[in-house]
């Protein structure tokens, strides 16, 4: 697929410019010897759509002020899961910005297009900002939602996306794993998650597509929901919904990566590497603050500290040895998700 079918299909330009302070630590812009391209594609995953359109719009003034450049900054949004296949096959992103980080080692391992030491090229295992999974309820939590006993009740009805498409899912998949190692082992935890599942009448391919299906069809009881998206969906709706946090959730740590090949094909390096090491400048992390995503720089992360309540979270590594091992174990073909899911 070439460059401009992409833009054919209008995918998410930049918005409106802000202004703010440059960032430390950028390319030096001056010493490209060839002609830089001018336009940037960002392959993300669902609930990210509102995030970036501030910082492309940051990012695209503080690089015209740097270089004088006018650039566009495009975007294409889905299960992180799907869009990690479709660059795979061929979507030209310059950068890619998933969910978890199975995603960027498909791309890396199958299709070659980065080095499978990715994740050291940038602080924070290359993900500039971190999230969690949450419950968003009907006004009043008329079911008594609390924690994760409460979504097998019988009667409850839970929304939640496909793991096998959806980042989101993955990372909520494994949250309420979790809850079941903690109470009983791997045993219990494949009960648990095996009548979680009974509880879902549809699958969603992406996060923002389950949001769609709980706040604006009305199904479902509770929604899995990635923290940043629950409020999101608070500020849309007003007083229709209820959050809840769970007793103990899991840390997701979205990461984010240049693509090598593509960018060397577009000339579009110094752009791609200058505006991941915008993500982790004092501007955008007030922008991920803003935009309800728990920033890593610690100015942001304190202004923002008592929109996120502090409780457990297991990480991919101490609880599932990695993302390798749990894709293998949990999400791969005749994985312990494909022998617990049985659609309905």
């Amino acid at each position: 697929m070439s460059r401009s079918d992409i833009t054919r299909r209008g995918l998410m330009g930049a918005g409106a410019a802000l202004g703010g302070l440059a960032p430390a630590g950028l390319p030096d812009f001056a010493a490209a010897a060839a002609p830089l391209g001018t336009t940037l594609l960002n392959v993300s995953y669902d609930p990210t759509r509102e995030l970036y359109k501030e910082i492309n719009a940051a990012y695209t003034t503080y690089w015209k002020g740097k270089t004088g450049q006018t650039i566009t900054i495009n975007q294409s949004h889905g299960g992180s899961g799907k869009q990690a296949r479709s660059v795979i096959d061929g979507l030209q992103a310059d950068v890619v910005t998933l969910a978890l980080a199975a995603d960027i080692d498909e791309i890396a391992t199958r299709a070659k297009l980065l080095p499978v030491n990715w994740q050291t090229r940038l602080p924070n295992n290359s993900t500039p900002y971190t999230s969690t999974i949450i419950f968003l309820v009907k006004k009043g939590n008329p079911w008594k939602i609390h924690d994760w006993p409460d979504l097998i009740k019988p009667g409850v009805s839970v929304i939640t996306s496909n793991p096998k498409t959806s980042g989101g899912a993955r990372w909520s998949y494994l949250a309420a794993y979790a809850w079941g190692l903690k109470h009983g082992g791997d045993a219990a935890a494949q009960d648990y998650v095996r009548k979680l599942y009974k509880a879902v009448p549809v699958l969603d391919t992406g996060a923002r597509g389950a949001t769609t299906t709980f706040a604006q069809r009305g199904l479902g009881d509770v929604l899995l929901s990635w923290e940043n998206e629950a409020y999101l969906t608070i500020e849309e709706f007003g007083p229709k919904f209820d959050i809840v946090y769970p007793s103990m959730s899991i840390l997701a740590e979205p990461p984010v990566a240049v693509v090598d090949k593509n960018v060397q094909r577009h000339n579009t390096k110094s752009l791609a590497e200058g505006y991941l090491n915008f993500l982790y400048s004092p501007l955008a992390q007030d922008i991920i603050g803003k935009h309800h995503f728990r920033p890593r720089e610690a100015k942001a992360a304190a202004k923002y500290a008592a929109s996120f309540k502090q409780i457990p979270l297991v990480t991919i590594d101490d609880t599932f040895g990695g993302w390798k091992k749990a894709q293998a174990t949990h999400f791969a073909d005749g994985g312990v998700f494909d022998r617990i899911y049985k659609p309905s």
